[in-house]
């Protein structure tokens, strides 16, 4: 492999606090290592524009503590076909690029591998990522904060649950992974949950409101994960309000607050140490490769195996709910 001058970044998918942090890192390990940086703006769909500018360490100032992402994001059809990954080596080959770092998730992932993939181009990526589904790493950099957020949210909500005695039904993010459900649901105390990764067919939810455990609490706080798998909190909270009428249901859908706001100090320091983390794997000569992070160290992981290898929810965590929830 030809000695590496210059790199790229970019952000895409969805935002995640501790990008910024993430993008602070890269930029600053790269000039650390002698080499030039250039941000793309607005993701993939930048690369095809070529929307592409010099960083400096002046650039990644004062954003390690904000949330979103400086470079922005979108969504880009056009990079789905080898037609438009072409065009976006082409404009990394201009600017004299010899590697490209993306911060991103599942979707992310699958893109940065096709191009590395069809032209042999060295591209390194850092999972970021509220749903924490990405295999082969512990944390992903986001999931931290947007877990201190649910939790924050649903401890307010039990406030007037259990003013009026009702039961509220949280529908939070995490479409095709009930990790942020889960871990939120310990946290903030709730009754049950309601995640993908086990089919939900309301007997469960039925025998706990049937139950005599219930009947004594002030409130009940229910943590639904989005998406089709139980048609989310709406679908849940009818089907409780039309089988048990003795409970006041409520919902609330906490939606993109969850990805708002300053990293939490875990996400500042995960994504400071993958950012250089990345840089490293790249003059070491690594690509097509995710920096996770497994039992506190770094690790290089192949994209293939973060995608394609459904991270598991712990079943001992899911018992866990049922046990606390008495």
């Amino acid at each position: 492999m030809s000695k590496i001058r210059k790199i790229a970044i970019l952000t895409s998918g969805g935002d995640a606090p501790g990008m910024n942090a993430a993008i602070r890192a890269v930029v600053r390990g790269a000039l650390y290592h002698g080499l030039a940086v250039m941000g793309c703006q607005r993701g993939f769909q930048g690369l095809i524009e070529n929307r592409l500018q010099e960083m400096s360490s002046q650039s990644v100032s004062n954003i390690i503590q904000r949330g979103g992402t400086i470079l922005e994001s979108a969504r880009s059809e056009a990079f789905r076909r080898v037609e438009g990954r072409r065009l976006a080596y082409q404009h990394l080959s201009a600017h004299g690029i010899d590697a490209l770092v993306v911060i991103g998730g599942d979707g992310s992932f699958t893109g940065a591998s096709l191009l590395a993939g069809e032209f042999d181009f060295p591209v390194v990526g850092i999972p970021g990522t509220i749903d924490n589904d990405l295999d082969g790493t512990d944390h992903t950099i986001g999931y931290d904060t947007a877990l201190n957020t649910v939790v924050e949210a649903v401890d307010k909500i039990r406030d007037t649950a259990s003013s009026h005695r009702r039961l509220f039904f949280v529908e939070v993010m995490g479409r095709d992974a009930g990790f942020l459900a889960l871990h939120s649901g310990i946290a903030c105390g709730a009754e049950a949950i309601l995640v993908p990764e086990v089919h939900s067919d309301y007997q469960a939810l039925d025998a706990y409101l049937g139950g005599s455990r219930i009947k004594g609490k002030s409130s009940s706080i229910v943590l639904v994960a989005e998406g089709e798998h139980c048609g989310g909190a709406l679908k849940a909270a009818e089907w409780v309000a039309r089988e048990h009428p003795e409970y006041d249901v409520r919902v609330s859908i906490l939606g993109h607050i969850q990805r708002g706001g300053a990293p939490s100090a875990m996400d500042r320091v995960l994504a400071s140490r993958m950012g250089v983390a990345a840089i490293e794997a790249l003059l070491a000569g690594e690509r097509d490769v995710m920096i996770g992070v497994i039992n506190h160290e770094m690790v290089r992981v192949p994209f293939e195996q973060a995608i394609k290898h459904k991270k598991r929810l712990q079943p001992e965590l899911l018992t866990l709910i049922e046990v606390l929830s008495i």
